[in-house]
């Protein structure tokens, strides 16, 4: 029988709970984002001890679904002050849900004078004292835990900026491969873990006895037919764009089409794109040979395979992995087009515990505001040293792109409700634009990934240039993205349920199979516009309106390059967005 875990940090407890009936059906964003509304003040201070921290796997994890391996991480963030979910693809993920825990909820805080370590296995859990891993970057920290607890363990940690509360710190778990490489990056969510002092969680997945299925048949059928979709699919296939080029095939699309940020959000084409794009790092990867590699998973059963591990000149393994968002963030937006240097400061990103969007984002603002040139790789990479070490510019880009922009007197901050935009120019890819506008996340891609139609065609399309139906779809991509977080699918499968009707009827069939229910495709998006709803209101309760759900202003006043267009979309278009929910 699945349980919930509590974990007390103020009085060092360990309790287990049945699930509540309102949870049974749930899994992944649904469940972190119902406990954070149920349980968590609203107006409480995100670093305080009426914050939660909620660790969710999803209805399937753990179970053969394909690229199902994902985890969600809830809070009330400390960069928004909204509500958030962040995930990550790892085996942590699939540990949990085979250890048939739905949920495991952190609340209180720790006395200050120490760190803990939660350790979980299939006869419970119990906190630890981890004080000689205090100020450790995650693979040592990582690397030691392994070392006590065995390599088939899951490792989930928090680092240097994490012990220090920095809003840009995200919470780091183990690839499949047992680096410490996979982020729940963004809101600052470790920050929050660090203000519980929870160093670190270790799961040991010994005598699991794996996800409950309440009709194998219907799952096994399901699972099949998304998977088919999935090696269909030329985005999804076996040798397909993801799996050879991974997710950086973007970054020569997105310049081309006039929406790859570049220099804090000032044009969107860069002239070093193809120097630090997916093509290029193929072919760098292949030509280096060694431990570098392309088609890489951060959990078993990923069919897609997209990421990648990247070796140094002599072959020797440098980082694991460079993404599109990395890639950008750390390099066109800051004016760097050398794929050696935006590894090394993926790996800095890493070891101090922060998110490579907001540290980008964070870095460009930097740069405008006079702290280095764009293109100096050198001053960046001391930028990240400089919060890693906490020292006192550290600790104000720490806290990211916003609170940067505030100290430097920047007014070119692309942020939402707090949050570094991605790396797609809202002024050039409309749809995405109201998606960083009205998801009650915080400007991100993942939250409704307008993308598809808008520029790689899939499901349809959108002419990424017009503000024709973009709230409309921008609210079906939501919801969409809200259901596959709470089922905890990858996002990228939504690139063959789009296009193939069999992957999307695959899904449906392998969640009734876990759960017995008898859900169609209506009733799923459903399940996501409920999960908007239960965002949303959270962040009424904390004191957000519809102005909170708007782009910054510059981009309605500057023009961007290369089609000279701003930021159009009408508020009361954004305000369409959810007004009838």
């Amino acid at each position: 029988m699945a349980k919930i875990l509590r974990i007390n940090m103020s009085q060092q407890t360990v309790t287990e709970e049945e699930v509540p009936t309102k949870y049974k059906l749930l899994g992944g964003r649904g469940l972190t984002s119902n406990i954070v509304l149920d349980e968590v003040p609203p107006t409480c201070h995100p670093l305080g001890p009426n914050n939660k921290l909620v660790f969710a796997p999803g209805v399937v994890t753990g179970s053969a679904a394909a690229s199902s391996g994902r985890i969600s991480v809830g809070a009330k963030s400390p960069l928004t002050g909204g509500i958030k979910e962040s995930n990550a693809g790892t085996p942590v993920a699939q540990m949990l849900g085979r250890l048939r825990i739905k949920a495991v909820i952190v609340e209180g805080e720790a006395p200050a004078d120490g760190w803990w370590v939660l350790k979980i296995n299939s006869e419970g859990a119990n906190l630890v004292a981890a004080d000689e891993l205090e100020a450790a970057v995650t693979s040592k920290a990582a690397s030691a835990l392994f070392e006590e607890n065995g390599k088939l363990s899951g490792v989930v940690t928090i680092g240097p900026a994490g012990e220090n509360k920095m809003a840009m710190s995200g919470i780091c778990f183990n690839d499949a491969d047992g680096r410490a490489t996979r982020y729940a990056g963004r809101g600052g969510l470790g920050a929050v873990m660090g203000s519980k002092r929870l160093k670190a969680i270790v799961v040991d997945p010994k005598g699991a006895p794996g996800v409950e299925i309440n009709d194998r048949k219907l799952f096994r059928e399901g699972e099949r037919k998304l998977l088919a979709a999935l090696q269909e699919h030329d985005i999804t296939k076996p040798e397909g764009t993801l799996n050879t080029y991974g997710t950086d095939a973007l970054v020569n699309v997105m310049s081309e089409a006039g929406g790859l940020p570049t220099r804090n959000f000032s044009t969107g084409s860069f002239e070093g794109a193809n120097n630090i794009g997916g093509e290029t790092l193929q072919e760098t990867i292949a030509v280096r040979g060694g431990a570098g590699q392309s088609g890489h998973s951060c959990h078993q059963g990923c069919v897609i395979m997209c990421s990648n591990v990247w070796a140094k000149k002599d072959g020797s393994e440098h980082v694991s992995v460079v993404e599109y968002e990395s890639a950008w963030a750390l390099g066109a937006n800051c004016g760097i087009d050398d794929l050696d240097e935006i590894a090394e400061m993926i790996n800095l990103c890493n070891e101090y515990g922060v998110d490579t969007i907001e540290a980008g984002v964070t870095i460009g603002v930097a740069m405008e505001g006079g702290a280095a040139e764009f293109g100096d790789s050198k001053a960046a990479i001391q930028m990240l040293h400089d919060v890693g070490k906490a020292t006192p510019q550290g600790r104000i880009l720490g806290n990211g792109a916003e609170f940067t922009g505030q100290a430097f007197g920047v007014t070119r901050v692309p942020t939402v409700k707090g949050q570094a935009m991605p790396a797609y120019e809202p002024r050039a890819v409309k749809g995405l634009g109201v998606t960083y506008a009205t998801s009650p996340q915080g400007a991100d891609h993942t939250a409704g990934y307008t993308v598809a139609q808008e520029i790689l065609g899939v499901g349809g399309e959108s002419d990424p240039l017009s503000i024709e139906g973009k709230a409309d779809l921008s609210r079906a991509s939501q919801a969409a993205s809200a259901w596959i977080d709470t089922f905890d699918y990858c996002l990228f499968v939504s690139f063959a349920i789009l296009d193939l009707p069999s992957g999307l009827d695959g899904i449906v069939e392998s969640v009734n199979g876990v759960l017995g229910t008898e859900y169609t495709a209506d009733d799923i998006n459903e399940i996501g516009m409920n999960v908007l709803r239960t965002e949303r209101l959270f962040n009424e309760r904390a004191g957000f309106t519809n102005a909170d759900d708007r782009l910054p202003e510059f981009m309605a006043y500057e023009q961007l390059p290369p089609h000279n267009v701003v930021a159009d979309v009408p508020d009361a278009e954004m305000d369409a967005v959810f007004g009838s929910m």
